[in-house]
C-alpha cells in the first residue's frame, strides 16, 4: 500500500544529518576541565496570538477556548510581564546564565526585556517569528527561509546576532537545519537524540544539536502530566545526578531542561525552582552553562571515529559500574 512507501527508510538513520552511533560501544569523552555533566536551562519567551491560525497544528501553549480566549492569553502574557523576572532573579542569585530563546514578536514588543537579559550575560537565542509560525514540510523553502530571516532581522535591530536557534514548538521541516546553517546559526535546541552534542552536517555548514529534554520540560510534567512541584524538582536533580554517576562508563554527558515563565515563573513554584537549581549545583562534577559555552567546551572532543562504525571504548562496555 502507498502509505507503507517511505523514501527515507534505510539502514541506520532515516536522514543524512549525522551518522548513527551505538552509545554502549563508543569512546567516552572526558572534558579537559573535568566536567562530568554539562547542563543548560532554557527559558523561552513566546508570543501567543489571541486568534492563532492553528496551521499545521496549534502550538502546545496556544489558545484553548473559543475566541477571545482571554484567560489563556493573559496567563501567557503574565509570563512575559512577571514570571520571567522572577525566574531571572532566582537564576542570577545562583550565579547561573540561562539560554533565552525569544520569538521575533517578543523582541519587537519588549526590546527592553531582551536588552536586560542580554546585559545580564544570558545567551539570547532565536525562537522563530511567533508560536503561530510553525516550521514544517508543508512550507515552501522560500516561506521557511523568510521565517528565519524575519526572526533574525528583529534581533538585528537591537544589535544582537544569535548563534543558537530553537524552533516554535521545536518543530522542523526536512530543510530547517540546512537553512539555519545558511543563516549563520550554529546551535540547535530542537532535537534530543543523544546525551552529548551531535554535529549535524548540511550543504550549508555544520549545526550542533544539544539534547533539550521534553521529558523534563515543566509544561510536560507540571501541566500535561499534572505532577507535583516536588516530583518535578526531584526528577531534574535525579537526571543530573544519574548522568554524573555514569561518568566512569560513558564520560562527560549533556542535558537541558525548560523553565517556562508562565509556568515555573508563578510564585508558588519559585521554591521548587530554587531547590532544583541548588540540587544540581550540589552534584559533583555538574556545571550549568549556556548552549554556546557547552558547544565551545565540547569542540573537538567527540572522537573522529564516531562516524557509524562501532568503536571500542577506553573503559568498560559492560553493565553499570
Amino acid at each position: 500500500m502507498s502509505y507503507l512507501d517511505y523514501p527515507h527508510r534505510n539502514y541506520g538513520n532515516d536522514h543524512s544529518l549525522y551518522d548513527w552511533s551505538y552509545s554502549a560501544r563508543r569512546e567516552p569523552v572526558r572534558l579537559d576541565d573535568g566536567t562530568k555533566v554539562s547542563a543548560f536551562i532554557t527559558v523561552p519567551l513566546e508570543f501567543f496570538p489571541l486568534n492563532p491560525s492553528g496551521k499545521p497544528f496549534k502550538h502546545p501553549g496556544a489558545m484553548v477556548t473559543p475566541y477571545p480566549d482571554l484567560r489563556h492569553y493573559t496567563t501567557r502574557d503574565y509570563g512575559n510581564r512577571v514570571g520571567v523576572f522572577r525566574l531571572l532573579k532566582v537564576l542570577e542569585a545562583a550565579g547561573i546564565k540561562a539560554v533565552v530563546p525569544a520569538n521575533a514578536a517578543i523582541v519587537e514588543r519588549y526590546p527592553s526585556l531582551i536588552k536586560r537579559i542580554a546585559d545580564a550575560g544570558h545567551e539570547i537565542a532565536a525562537h522563530g517569528v511567533s508560536t503561530d509560525h510553525i516550521h514544517y514540510d508543508g512550507l515552501t523553502e522560500a516561506q521557511e527561509n523568510d521565517y528565519i530571516s524575519q526572526t533574525l532581522a528583529a534581533f538585528s535591530k537591537l544589535g544582537i546576532v544569535p548563534t543558537t536557534w530553537m524552533s516554535p514548538a521545536r518543530n522542523q521541516s526536512y530543510r530547517t537545519v540546512d537553512l539555519l546553517a545558511k543563516h549563520g546559526l550554529s546551535v540547535c535546541l530542537d532535537w534530543e537524540m543523544d546525551q552529548r552534542p551531535v554535529t549535524m552536517t548540511t550543504p550549508s555548514g555544520a549545526v550542533t544539536g544539544l539534547p533539550n529534554h521534553f521529558e523534563l520540560n515543566d509544561f510536560n510534567l507540571l501541566l500535561t502530566k499534572r505532577q507535583s512541584e516536588d516530583a518535578w524538582r526531584d526528577q531534574i536533580v535525579e537526571a543530573g545526578a544519574f548522568l554524573a554517576s555514569e561518568y566512569k562508563r560513558f564520560g562527560s554527558q549533556v542535558f537541558g531542561f525548560t523553565l517556562t515563565p508562565y509556568i515555573t515563573g508563578l510564585p508558588f513554584r519559585t521554591l521548587a525552582v530554587q531547590e532544583a537549581i541548588e540540587g544540581l549545583q550540589a552534584v559533583d562534577g555538574l556545571k550549568i552553562q549556556t548552549a554556546g559555552e557547552i558547544v565551545k567546551a565540547w569542540s573537538g572532543q567527540v572522537p573522529s571515529a564516531e562516524k557509524g562504525e562501532l568503536v571500542t571504548a577506553r573503559t568498560t562496555q559492560g553493565g553499570a559500574d
